[in-house]
């Protein structure tokens, strides 16, 4: 792309240079434009570079790439606003902008057709048009609710007219015009849309692979437990018969929880209040649900009371009425009204066709709804039509016979506003008009539409005659009356090599885009779209208001046939026509690369059946039978002018007499080109091609030129000055800094001199500096608990404030310490230990911080004994006799104490038998258990250490209430052995802990001298909870 003046705008022949590469950006402009081979590669060339759009003339071909792509932020939005169609690149938002030019400066309405198979991308460009109107037209609070109401719009449609197909996770299963209406300052003020032909069958029926309408899904899978209770629904699609038969209830691309928040919103945003309308949607599944049996008689009854109760409260109804109305059918014969009852099947059908009715009126109040809440008289309008495009497929029913016939009559139209805007160009430009030779499909819309000879008229008297009407007796006089056109073709009519491709039970038509063969099975069914009378009486008496509206009580009494579908289809479709042909158009068609939905993959098989059968060969060459190319004569001539001496670098003379010289210096030959009134008409894409690729040679050239020369001097002396006027600013910068460091300096020696006087001027900002050096260093290095003495040391002039803060900061530890004590701490078991232990052992100080607990095993170990120990302590017990170390577990219970060896009971030592503990008062820890040896179960005392001396004989004075039995010793203690025998056992002090067996035959204890001095504040916080 070019870049223009602007930054922003990219002339469409800048592009050209690169045609080989990423092909050209107007179809027009290919030189083979009758070749579908080259029409597919430049498709594929501007696929491979993710240019998904490309033109043809006007009308915008559009590839859908699924997967995002960086082209539709605000910034793109911008860069097409108020610019010419072909100043940029193709684009859907030069469309929109196009249109919503045309519509403020000519004062006429326009519309936008959007069309393509399913799958293509029609819905997304029918957003992207919304949200480029939302954003960049004018707005004000009343405007911006209608924008919202506008695009909240696409969502509901979306939830109640889209499904999964196998071809779109997402098809539009109803063709959808809109009208965005617009008020004399530009501004989206209103909006009003039309819904074409709703695929109501699928309420009741979905291939396999595919599912109903988006909205039953979301119900279930969003809808919140109250709601789905009031509903009598569960959170399970596979219960309902309407959502199982195409067996795909789940599909990984669509989030159908977050689509019913998006869906629930946009109705709040539009103004709906959705409880009757969600009554109605679980009503059509209860429906579904409704099963019947059948009596030997052959008449059907319902086995399913509870789905009546349901669709009774629900729809606002007598189950009774309801009931009955579901298995009998009215009849008034002779003025006399008659119930007849129905068999299985012909219930079954009754049944379906309600719910099928319900939900298509459902719809279409539902957009007459939306229609409201957008209502605007007296505006400029832009319409949007998307609609589904020409269907073929392996099984082709009445609904794909009225897609391709409103296929037909768009194509139609479209040659015909196509040659008409050309006529009319050529003709503005005073350039003589050559007829186009096209083949005109008028004959095919005949053979559908016309009256009485018809195919829809045959059909509509099929439906209506009494007797055994039939599709195959339809069929048949289709053969009778409409056998000889050349366009229609039946098994029965066909050679013996076309029947062989032909069912007995279809009938050919050849379209303007290729040959289609239906099936007539269910098209009487389907055209006749009848509801029992007693079905339409019970739902004109519901209660439920949305229902009232729908079903109108005059449908009773009014005793003309309603129309049949096909002829509701065709009237609608003949007001569109006129409603497209009062109004300016410009087409989208809509084209998908790939059945699999994958990025990057390019289907040659299946992008030339779209081309064909979206004419765009037709349409090409419609467009291409006069010339290629035309641009206005001051957009040529400035784009060009450089190529001639004449021209270059300024023309003062007449326009189109530039323009004439140019040519004539290029060398066009007379029938390579026209001159109109304001616009130059090229005929060949070599012409332009070959222009195109001059201006890029030249372009090198005109760098030197004189005024590029002269252009250069002045930039060159722009940017010396601005170079000049930036240095010297940095230049004052540097220096400013660097007088400001030289300062800072000076005053910092002058103070360091002057720092033991009073504060005067001289050292000020020196002591200043020491202070807050201080501070840094005393905020960087603070104590982090109550027993860390260290403190820096402060200068002379803060000592005060110094010990200040040192208090504080002692205080605030103390008062955290405080609050984050747990009760374990505040129990009377520390207030013993300090009894018993305070000031007489030395290592009491060091236990001090620690919390006492209830067991000092792995939870393993601790549960092995039961029941569980109120204490529990690995402990090493040493012989009486030799003195060996054994790793033994104490734990103490409710009665006892007892010695365990891995889960093996050692001894018990009831706590009446326990005579008194001794301890040194030195930091060891050891202790000796002196127990009475009045039975042969005790041996002796017991001498153990414990790693937790201070806890684990807390723990024993409280167990067995010895508080007072435990001495402090210093020096030694003495045990007894066994009955009349003594041990002692020696304490010292040394460097490291050291327990043997002495020379002589004491027990030796070498314990670390390690004095620990407590702060007063811990003293403090202990004695206050002593008190």
């Amino acid at each position: 792309e070019a870049v223009g003046s602007d930054g922003i705008r990219v002339m469409m022949e800048s592009a050209l240079t690169a045609r080989d590469r990423v092909g050209v950006q107007d179809f027009v402009l290919l030189e083979n434009h009758t070749s579908e081979v080259a029409f597919i590669e430049n498709l594929r060339k501007r696929f491979k570079e993710n240019l998904i759009y490309t033109y043809i003339g006007s009308v915008l071909v559009s590839m859908n790439p699924y997967k995002e792509l960086e082209i539709y932020t605000k910034q793109h939005m911008e860069r097409y606003r108020g610019v010419n169609f072909y100043e940029v690149s193709p684009h859907i938002y030069a469309v929109a902008d196009n249109a919503y030019r045309s519509m403020r400066t000519e004062r006429r309405d326009q519309c936008i057709l959007i069309s393509g198979e399913s799958g293509a991308g029609k819905t997304e460009a029918s957003k992207k048009v919304l949200q480029y109107y939302a954003v960049t037209c004018p707005a004000s609070e009343h405007v911006q609710t209608v924008k919202d109401r506008l695009l909240q719009s696409n969502p509901v449609l979306e939830a109640f007219g889209n499904a999964k197909t196998l071809r779109n996770d997402n098809s539009s299963r109803f063709g959808k015009y809109m009208d965005i209406q617009f008020d004399f300052k530009g501004a989206p003020v209103g909006g009003h849309i039309i819904n074409y032909l709703l695929e109501k069958s699928r309420v009741v029926h979905q291939s396999h692979g595919e599912r109903n309408f988006h909205i039953f899904y979301q119900l279930i899978e969003g809808g919140e437990d109250d709601l789905l209770r009031r509903l009598g629904l569960e959170k399970n699609a596979q219960q309902y018969q309407y959502l199982v038969k195409g067996n795909c209830p789940k599909v990984s691309s669509i989030n159908d929880r977050n689509d019913w928040k998006i869906m629930r919103k946009a109705l709040s945003i539009i103004g709906f209040t959705d409880d009757e309308l969600l009554n109605i949607i679980a009503s059509v599944l209860h429906l579904g649900n409704v099963q019947y049996g059948g009596e030997d008689s052959g008449r059907a009854y319902i086995t399913t009371e509870t789905q009546i109760k349901y669709l009774a409260r629900l729809l606002g109804v007598d189950g009774t009425v309801l009931k009955e109305a579901l298995t009998h059918k009215k009849i008034i014969a002779k003025g006399e009204e008659l119930m007849s009852p129905l068999n299985q099947e012909q219930a079954a059908s009754a049944r379906d066709a309600l719910s099928k009715a319900i939900y298509g009126r459902t719809f279409t109040w539902l957009v007459n709804k939306i229609n409201d809440s957008l209502a605007f008289k007296n505006a400029s309008v832009i319409g949007l039509l998307d609609i589904y495009g020409f269907e073929v497929f392996q099984n082709n029913s009445f609904e794909q016979f009225c897609i391709n016939y409103c296929n037909e009559k768009l194509q139609q139209l479209f040659i015909e506003l196509t040659l008409k805007s050309e006529q009319e160009e050529y003709e503005a430009e005073g350039i003589t008009w050559e007829p186009v030779q096209y083949f005109n499909n008028k004959i095919i819309c005949d053979l559908v539409e016309e009256k009485f000879k018809g195919i829809i008229s045959i059909l509509d008297e099929e439906c209506l005659r009494p007797g055994d009407a039939s599709d195959i007796t339809f069929l048949e006089k289709l053969e009778d009356t409409v056998g000889g056109h050349a366009h229609f073709l039946t098994h029965k009519l066909a050679d013996g090599k076309t029947r062989k491709v032909m069912g007995r039970e279809e009938f050919r038509l050849i379209h303007y885009a290729g040959e289609v063969n239906y099936n007539v099975n269910g098209f009487l069914d389907k055209n006749n779209d009848l509801l029992f009378r007693n079905l339409k009486e019970v739902m004109c008496m519901s209660e439920n208001k949305i229902l009232t509206q729908c079903f109108d009580r005059e449908e009773l009494t009014d005793k003309k046939r309603p129309e049949t579908a096909a002829t509701q289809f065709k009237n609608s479709l003949a007001k569109l026509m006129e409603i497209l042909m009062s109004k300016e158009p410009s087409y989208v068609r809509c084209i998908k690369p790939n059945d699999a939905k994958q990025a990057g993959r390019f289907d040659e098989v299946l992008i030339r059946h779209q081309v064909k059968y979206l004419g765009l060969m037709e349409n090409l060459r419609v467009r291409r039978a006069g010339f290629a190319y035309r641009r206005r004569y001051e957009t040529f001539l400035q784009r060009y002018k450089s190529l001639c001496p004449d021209t270059w670098p300024n023309w003062d003379g007449r326009l189109v007499d530039g323009v004439s010289t140019l040519v004539k210096h290029l060398g066009y030959k007379p029938e390579e080109y026209k001159l109109g009134r304001t616009k130059i008409f090229i005929r060949f894409p070599k012409t332009l091609f070959a222009t195109e690729d001059a201006l890029e040679v030249r372009k090198h050239s005109l760098g030197m030129s004189y005024s590029q020369k002269t252009k250069y001097r002045k930039m060159r002396q722009s940017a010396v000055k601005i170079q000049a006027w930036w240095r010297g600013i940095l230049a004052r910068r540097e220096a400013k800094r660097r007088r400001e460091a030289a300062n800072t300096i000076r005053r910092f020696i002058k103070g360091f001199i002057y720092r033991h006087q009073p504060r005067c001027p001289e050292n000020e900002y020196f002591l200043d500096y020491v202070r807050y050096s201080f501070l840094m260093k005393l905020r960087r290095s603070l104590p982090k608990t109550v027993l860390d003495k260290s403190w820096p040391t402060p200068p002379p002039a803060l000592i005060e404030a110094s010990e200040q803060l040192r208090k504080l900061c002692m205080q605030n530890m103390v008062w955290k310490y405080c609050k984050n004590i747990n009760s374990e701490w505040k129990h009377q078991q520390k207030m013993v230990a300090s009894e018993i232990f305070k000031d007489k052992k030395d290592n009491y100080p060091q236990s001090v911080p620690k919390l006492f607990v209830g067991t000092r095993l792995s939870d393993d170990s601790a549960n092995i004994i039961h029941p569980s120990p109120q204490y529990a302590v690995p402990v090493t017990k040493y012989d009486r006799k030799g003195y060996k170390a054994r790793n033994r577990q104490l734990m103490l219970m409710a009665d006892s104490a007892i010695i365990v060896e891995e889960a093996k009971l050692k001894q018990r030592i009831d706590y009446s038998s326990l005579k008194g503990i001794s301890v040194s008062s030195l930091s060891d820890g050891m202790f000796v258990l002196h127990v009475a040896c009045e039975d042969n179960k005790q041996k002796g005392d017991v001498v153990l250490q414990s790693e937790h001396v201070i806890e684990t004989l807390t723990k024993v004075a409280i167990c067995a209430d010895k508080m007072n039995s435990i001495n402090i010793n210093q020096g030694s203690i003495k045990f007894n052995v066994a009955q009349g025998k003594e041990g002692i056992i020696d304490f010292t002090s040394g460097s490291e802990l050291l327990i043997a067996k002495a020379k002589n035959g004491h027990l030796s204890v070498v314990s670390i001298d390690d004095e620990i001095n407590l702060n007063g504040c811990l003293s403090r916080l202990f004695v206050f909870f002593s008190h």
